[in-house]
C-alpha cells in the first residue's frame, strides 16, 4: 500500500549513523533506511505519529565539511520491528531543510544507500 504510493526511490543506510533531536541532544535513532524525501530510523522508544521534531545528524568528514546537518522532519508512522521487539521502525517526511544540508544529505543517500 505504501510502498506503492512511494515515488521516491528508497535505498537501505548501509553505515551507522546517529540521529539525534536537536532540542534535547538526545539519540533518537539511528537510519536503517533513506530517500531524498525522507527516512526510516530504528528507534528504542515509539515516536508519537504526525509529531515535528527539529533532528541533527552529526557528519564524519567523509561527505562533507560541516560537522553535522539539522533539519525538520515529520513522524509518518511507528511500529515494533518485525524482528526484534525491543526497536521500532519510525518513517519520517522531512519538512524543511536548508538547500546546503539538502545537498549533504543527497550525498549521504548516495555514498550509504544501498
Amino acid at each position: 500500500m505504501a510502498a506503492e504510493r512511494r515515488q521516491l526511490s528508497r535505498r537501505r543506510f548501509s553505515y551507522y549513523m546517529c540521529v539525534l533531536d536537536e532540542a534535547t541532544g538526545k539519540l533518537l535513532g539511528h537510519f536503517s533506511d533513506i530517500s531524498t524525501g525522507g527516512f526510516k530510523l530504528d528507534s528504542i522508544k515509539p515516536v508519537p505519529l504526525n509529531a515535528d521534531f527539529r533532528l541533527r545528524v552529526e557528519q564524519t568528514g567523509a561527505i562533507s565539511n560541516k560537522s553535522y546537518i539539522t533539519f525538520s522532519a515529520r513522524a509518518k508512522w511507528c511500529r515494533v520491528d518485525a524482528f526484534d521487539p525491543n526497536v521500532f521502525n519510525v518513517g519520517f517526511q522531512i519538512t524543511d531543510m536548508t538547500p546546503v544540508d539538502y545537498d549533504v544529505f543527497n550525498r549521504m543517500f548516495s555514498t550509504y544507500g544501498v
